[in-house]
């Protein structure tokens, strides 16, 4: 499944808020296209976001009419910012932006920067399809043949570069011959669960379940799930997770019940520039996503709704981090930043004897 694609009309995605019913692709073409595609959910999904980011940034830097190599900066840098408010949380499009705009500061002039920010931009969508590839086949020693998985929202190939973070785990796993069933929630306010993970898997023909969010509890008290995996949008240096809101309920649950809670997410996820998930920003939606299902009004007119898109679950309750560059345990501190240590040189000449 290619969730996005960069074409020679633009950037080509499959639009999430019509599935499951319809299967629909639009080529986005303007800045104004690209952000609206993020902002309402037609590509969501953390490394999605990103590669999303670094297609739109690629896209619209081709258009810059600049006579000079800081007139085009100037206004790339523009453009990244417009592109970076459209979702807060998901650390994922900043960090993309920041690569493209830094591949396009090492051009020469206009015309090296505009070719540098396309392949810069494709470079990161195969760097992200590659990563989520590796973490799948790593987290997939996790999961127990006959195992019963819990997910929330969406990590599948949607949500990345075509393969998946959690759903990922649970594909790899799969392939390797395991018997997986899956229970999936709804995911409220927007059902990513009920319309995309559930479609994902059927596609896949892995069997799945579909529960609502509030019937999690029941399932894990009565031993009918064996583990807890789910996606991440931001991973703070300390190991606390920011993801779909009603993650963090999940894994006080899976914790009371003796479940393993497990995240997957690649390196591009972690912000180790915050210390815990207390600096992270929550990204707040319109009530109307509460208040309503669909066009379809299901509250009292004029009553007041809370939409936090995000919690952050702390890292005492996850059991394992599943990146590309291994998994993670407590202490995670260290564990963190041994990913993104680099290796150890190499010696030269043979062993000595």
């Amino acid at each position: 499944m290619e969730p996005i694609e960069w074409t020679a009309a633009g950037i080509r995605i499959i639009d999430q808020s019509r599935l499951p019913h319809e299967l629909v692709r639009l080529d986005l073409t303007t800045l104004q296209e690209v952000a609206e595609a993020i902002a309402v959910l037609r590509v969501r999904g953390a490394p999605l976001i990103g590669i999303a980011g670094a297609y739109g940034l690629a896209l619209c830097g081709q258009a810059i009419e600049a006579d000079g190599r800081s007139r085009f900066m100037e206004e790339l840098r523009r453009i990244a910012g417009a592109l970076a408010s459209t979702r807060p949380t998901a650390v994922n499009l900043r960090w993309a932006l920041d690569r493209v705009l830094a591949a396009a500061e090492r051009g020469a002039d206009v015309a090296a920067s505009k070719a540098a920010i396309i392949a810069e931009a494709q470079a990161i969508h195969q760097e992200e399809r590659q990563a989520t590839r590796r973490l799948s086949e790593l987290g997939a020693g996790l999961i127990g043949d006959g195992s019963t998985v819990l997910t929330h929202c969406n990590a599948g190939a949607l949500a990345t570069g075509g393969y998946g973070t959690a759903l990922g785990v649970i594909r790899a796993a799969r392939a390797q011959g395991k018997r997986i069933e899956v229970f999936a929630t709804e995911t409220r306010p927007l059902l990513q669960g009920a319309r995309l993970t559930a479609w994902e898997l059927m596609q896949d023909g892995i069997p799945v379940t579909l529960i609502t969010d509030s019937m999690a509890g029941h399932f894990l008290s009565r031993r009918r799930i064996d583990c807890a995996i789910v996606g991440a949008d931001r991973i703070a240096a300390n190991g606390d997770t920011a993801n779909k809101i009603g993650t963090y309920a999940l894994a006080v649950l899976a914790r009371e019940n003796g479940v393993p809670f497990y995240v997957a997410a690649p390196l591009s996820t972690i912000d180790r520039s915050l210390p815990s998930g207390d600096g992270i920003p929550i990204e707040e939606r319109p009530p109307e996503e509460v208040t309503r299902i669909a066009s379809l009004p299901v509250a009292a007119p004029g009553v007041r709704a809370a939409n936090p898109a995000f919690d952050v679950t702390p890292h005492r309750y996850i059991s394992a981090i599943i990146t590309e560059r291994g998994r993670v345990t407590a202490p995670y501190q260290g564990g963190i930043a041994a990913l993104f240590a680099p290796p150890p040189a190499q010696s030269e000449g043979g062993p000595s004897g």
